[in-house]
């Protein structure tokens, strides 16, 4: 037992180091079983009692395979950066442990494929060693490579920007908060390297990314208002009569309108609510202020159509 415990690294054995380790692999398997090893995939086992979540399959994976490169979703667990692909989920905080939204499918660069045990490989010949680095034990794409893949790959105008919003900002992810991941400017470099899919529609989409924007719904609120011919100030200081500078979400100056969009995930608590309660009071009072507007971050998803109308009559009642 002991032994097999010296042969582990990170939790995790595989049973080809078993092996040369003088174990027959018959024996091996049901001394595995026996004492309580957890079978990750084939030819891996993490050690009896450690939590196994999907940072211990993708340690197994790439221990069994060091091609394998954390990219895609996965590496944007790793890196923090938000996704569209479950907004409410995301914005409630819903099913993440440490701040993180599990990846459904562990996703891999590779220059091989050979995808299975539920992971999917992405076979690509231009990734380089500048291309890829370390978090949290794992071999993962850089920020940059990592956006960059993720809007090239998004399929669509919301789940690119929302990626890049992210990416560029300071964020509060689950309990955690990060400093921006990338510049504007490299960005826009790895978006112009030529021959990749995806990329004439990412370079569309990236001028309508926003650093300083604070969660994926704020994003949405912001395309669709747009989309409805609406064009707030996104993120402006506001000076409280005592001096105290705030930044709503967005704010109408001509109209004096605040629109802020409000996820359960930063709101969820009952210091959160005070928190939110004493904010409000304070925007009211700001000069210049005449009306402060809160939707929901399920609204702003479910019923971006009457959050935008809403809007248009809190302007025809403020001109």
């Amino acid at each position: 037992m002991r032994e097999l415990w010296r042969l582990a690294r990170g939790g995790v054995l595989l049973t080809v180091w078993a092996m040369a380790a003088g174990w027959p692999a018959g024996r091996l398997a049901r001394r595995l079983r026996a004492d309580g090893w957890q079978p990750l995939c084939r030819g891996a086992w993490a050690v009896p009692g450690k939590e196994v979540d999907w940072r211990v399959r993708a340690r197994a994976l790439q221990l069994l395979r060091p091609d394998l490169v954390c990219s895609h979703r996965t590496a944007a667990a790793l890196h923090r950066i938000e996704l569209l692909r479950d907004p409410v989920a995301a914005e409630d905080g819903g099913g993440r442990r440490g701040g993180e939204n599990a990846p459904a499918v562990l996703e891999f660069a590779s220059r091989r494929g050979g995808g299975k045990d539920g992971i999917r490989v992405h076979v690509t010949s231009r990734l380089t060693d500048g291309d890829c680095g370390q978090r949290r034990g794992l071999r993962v794409t850089t920020p940059v490579r990592t956006v960059g893949d993720l809007i090239r790959a998004a399929g669509g105008r919301e789940a690119a920007v929302v990626v890049a919003d992210s990416a560029l900002s300071r964020r509060q992810v689950g309990a955690l908060r990060r400093p921006p991941l990338v510049r504007a400017e490299e960005l826009a470099a790895e978006l112009a390297v030529p021959h990749r899919t995806g990329g004439p529609a990412a370079r569309r989409w990236l001028p309508l990314a926003v650093p300083g924007c604070g969660s994926p719904a704020e994003t949405v609120a912001r395309l669709r208002l747009g989309d409805a011919g609406l064009r707030p100030e996104t993120q402006p200081a506001l000076r409280t009569v005592a001096g105290l500078v705030l930044h709503p979400d967005f704010h109408f100056r001509d109209a004096g309108l605040v629109v802020e969009i409000e996820g359960f995930a930063y709101h969820g608590s009952r210091a959160a609510h005070e928190r939110d309660v004493r904010r409000f009071n304070e925007l009211q009072n700001c000069p210049g202020v005449r009306r402060v507007l809160r939707f929901t971050a399920r609204e702003v998803f479910d019923h971006p159509d009457r959050m935008t109308a809403t809007v248009r009559t809190a302007l025809a009642a403020l001109a």
